[in-house]
This record gives structure tokens, sequence and C-alpha cells, in this order.
């Protein structure tokens, strides 16, 4: 089964251009919006490093970096759902979702958003490059999140300690948009959990001592 009550990508992209924040030449139908909600789940296990930490706001295209839900029916064509939007945009989620897994940690001596006015010796740049339900052939969606990252050390100017991409599809229960919108919560949580243990673990293969 399709998704029902989808709109063209290049249709919303050409309505944010011509309307600021109206949707599709002005229409005002009710939206439901749609939270994830995503439970830090830091391993105990991880390294313990002395730094200061930031994290960028990811890079992300128009498309990506909007509130309206992402889906892909067909393979190359990328349309949104209808009436449902994200509470925070992608990009923000992600942010929030890293933070809130290294805060959870105790591994740093601390962490931030890049911009807090917090002088951080280290931080880790993210490009969002997907954000949608993919259907994949399948008959149900799966939340599909990939994200580059890069660890890079602010001190002299010594550069990328790190880069790699990530990439979590965690199929949905079923077509509904609440129950994409859960997939998505939990495709949130292991990238997240993912990117933090990668940061720690390649900080600490980097040879920066450890705080403990």
């Amino acid at each position: 089964m399709k998704p029902a009550r989808l709109i063209p990508a290049a249709a919303l992209a050409a309505a944010m251009v011509l309307g600021g924040c109206s949707l599709l030449g002005g229409s005002r139908d009710p939206a439901t919006i749609y939270a994830p909600l995503v439970s830090p789940s830091p391993d105990p296990a991880w390294p313990a490093l002395d730094w200061q930490l930031s994290i960028s706001r990811p890079e992300a295209s128009r498309i990506v970096g909007t509130t309206r839900m992402a889906v892909r029916p067909e393979p190359g064509e990328l349309q949104v759902y209808k009436g449902a939007l994200w509470a925070k945009a992608p990009d923000e989620q992600l942010q929030d979702a890293l933070l809130r897994e290294l805060e959870a940690s105790g591994k740093l001596h601390a962490v931030a958003r890049q911009g807090s006015g917090m002088a951080a010796d280290h931080r880790v740049e993210l490009d969002l490059r997907r954000f949608d339900a993919d259907y994949a052939g399948n008959p149900v969606p799966a939340a599909t999140i990939e994200v580059g990252a890069m660890l890079l050390d602010n001190r002299d100017g010594r550069g990328v300690i790190a880069s790699r991409t990530f990439t979590q599809a965690v199929p949905a229960a079923g077509t509904d948009v609440a129950q994409v919108s859960q997939a998505f919560g939990q495709a949130l949580q292991a990238i997240a959990h993912d990117i933090a243990g990668w940061t720690l673990q390649s900080g600490a293969a980097a040879g920066t001592a450890s705080r403990r």
C-alpha cells in the first residue's frame, strides 16, 4: 500500500520560495505536529575524555531541513505527508538527540551546542543528508536517516581527527504517519548513540588523555 495524502517535494519547494511560510498556495488545512521521543542510552564502556565539545547545527538541504515530513513512495521520488509537521526541523532533532546522548554519558568535561559561548577545544560537525520515510519497494516505509560526521580539534587549527558516514533505517509498524514518527524516534536514538560512541572512541584513539 502506498502512503496516502502526499505532496510532491517539487511543489513544496516552489511553495516555500513563493509563499514564505504558507503551504501550497496559502492552504490553511489543519496539521498534526509530531515530536518523536528519544531517550538517551549511553554505553558505560565508552571512554571518558577531558574535553569541552561543541556540536554544530547540522547542515541540511532545503527539503531535508523543513518541518514537513518527507517520504519516498518510489525509488527516486520524494514527496511529503500532507497535514503532518515535525515539531522541530530534522537538523534540530539530530543536534538535540546527540547533545542529550553525550550529556547522559557523563564522559566529557562539558558538551554544548556550537554558539553557546563555551570555549570548546573540540567540535563535531554534522551533515544531515537524509531524513525520510523510504518504502524501497516494501509494504511499509523505514525511517531512514543518513548523517556525515566530522570530529575536529579546535586547538591551533589541528584539523580533522576522524570522519564517518552513519545510516539508520528503522521499519515503521505500519503506514500511518504516527507509526512512521515512532520509527523516526527509534532511528534518531540509534544514530545519536552511534555518533556519540564514535566521537568518544575516536578521541581516545587519537591519544587524548582521559580524565578518569
